[in-house]
């Protein structure tokens, strides 16, 4: 199967990328219809959390009739109740009064200090298993068998969605970030971890890179004969499809999968989805045939967001089109602790039933997908039910990953909650006093969360 064909697409698809950033935000929201005070209020979380948007998803994504109640607006666009409404007045005033930048990245960093900028220890994870003596930056090792690795030239994405638990990484400030242009030591640790069958490069958007630049980080893996997979986590076909149809260098990239699938590597496209509508235009359709003409799988994935796609039907319609294009369900995951979690979280028993009632309405082909999942510091916890165990009410829960393998796939209970958000809003229940990853896992003195194992 080839990736390449002739397909009619409108001259508009061919335009070059063009970014619109937090300097344009008051013509956008204007055009959405805010008053003078509601802009100003975007503008003040803009301040703290990033914003980029580009032409496509401006042009072809977005209802403006609807905004700003369109659910793609709403995914790229900053809401002024996403913070806390004391530090928004604080720095619309600021704003206001044209104060210094200086003052302004101030008040900025005090306000994203508290909203756990890593999730997950993700810079913990910067440290490779017990036994290097380096850290490698820019490579995280949170499962036996998965290194992540995050590109110094992936560290943007084409849009930035307003849910993003990478956020952190796209505020300009280096004490947040975690990001590697070494190759070789990757390669080198992975010689040295011969357990470590499946390498994701992330960010981020590994996408944002051209397709040489890609080449020169896939194509050293491809003699490591350990490796059985690479995967790129990506948000590119729902936000920039012409990446792999008209961008300059959309066929050197295809032919880059092309030469990781003859080289006996599973290449896993992991397509980020979070709306029917960013299926609809013709284009993607056209970007997802050319990147499965390649040999690669495509596997979508999204978080569930409040306002956006908090709703049975939605997940079913996405699940139902990704499916009748070739692409795999994968994840529907739990909004993660970080940025405006409180914002966009949607309490776990409602997830259950959302992904219940999505699950129930699709066909086997479809109900590949896994879910509710939380991707938590112990690792992937999927809430499975709630049922009612010696008279007590419970989650049913498992691991589907864990940085503790004797965790996974058992079965535990957690007490019903009906407000529990995260895994960590949960308790043991049916008189245990510890849920079993708290038994695999202790705080070190830094209060970060390590696998207590040999």
């Amino acid at each position: 199967m080839s990736f390449t064909h002739d397909t009619a697409l409108p001259a508009s698809t061919g335009r070059r990328f063009r970014a619109y950033t937090s300097k344009h935000l008051d013509e956008l929201t204007a055009r959405a219809g805010l008053g003078d005070d509601e802009r100003l209020a975007v503008r003040a979380v803009a301040t703290v959390l990033p914003f980029r948007v580009n032409t496509y998803v401006v042009d072809e994504l977005i209802d403006w009739d609807a905004a700003p109640n369109d659910p793609i607006y709403r995914l790229t666009f900053p809401q002024a109740d996403m913070l806390p409404a004391g530090d928004v007045a604080r720095i619309a005033d600021l704003l206001r009064s044209d104060a210094p930048r200086k003052e302004l990245n101030l008040v900025a960093n005090q306000v994203r200090a508290g909203l756990n900028p890593h999730p997950a220890g993700q810079m913990d994870l910067n440290v490779p298993k017990a036994g290097d003596e380096e850290p490698i930056p820019g490579v995280q090792h949170k499962y036996a068998e998965t290194v992540l690795f995050f590109p110094k030239q992936g560290q943007t994405c084409h849009a930035y969605c307003t849910y993003c638990f990478r956020w952190a990484q796209f505020v300009g400030e280096p004490d947040l970030k975690f990001a590697s242009s070494d190759i070789d030591q990757l390669v080198s640790y992975l010689r040295q971890h011969p357990e470590v069958s499946s390498v994701l490069f992330t960010g981020g958007d590994p996408m944002i890179m051209g397709g040489s630049v890609l080449a020169r980080y896939i194509e050293p893996l491809l003699e490591i004969e350990t490796l059985e997979s690479v995967r790129i986590g990506t948000k590119s076909l729902a936000y920039w499809p012409q990446r792999f149809v008209t961008d300059p260098d959309a066929d050197e990239t295809l032919r880059l999968f092309e030469k990781v699938v003859a080289a006996g590597k599973n290449l896993a496209f992991m397509a980020h989805f979070s709306h029917p509508n960013e299926m609809a235009p013709p284009l993607v359709h056209e970007a997802v045939r050319r990147i499965r003409g390649t040999g690669a799988v495509i596997r979508t994935q999204a978080p569930l967001i409040r306002t956006i796609n908090d709703d049975p039907a939605v997940w079913a319609d996405m699940w139902r089109t990704h499916v009748r294009h070739g692409m795999i369900p994968y994840y529907m995951f739990v909004e993660r602790d970080t940025g405006p979690q409180d914002y966009f979280a949607v309490p776990l028993a409602e997830a259950y039933e959302i992904f219940r009632a999505a699950y129930n309405s699709v066909s086997g082909l479809a109900r590949t997908v896994r879910g509710p999942s939380m991707s938590a510091t112990p690792g992937k916890v999927c809430v499975d039910g709630i049922t009612e165990v010696n008279g007590e009410k419970v989650f049913v829960l498992h691991f589907i990953q864990a940085r503790d393998p004797e965790l996974v796939g058992r079965p535990f209970f957690a007490k019903y909650d009906e407000k529990a958000a995260w895994l960590f809003d949960l308790e043991p229940a049916l008189g245990a006093t510890r849920l079993p990853y708290e038994e695999a896992f202790t705080a070190d003195a830094s209060g970060l969360v390590r696998a207590a194992l040999p």
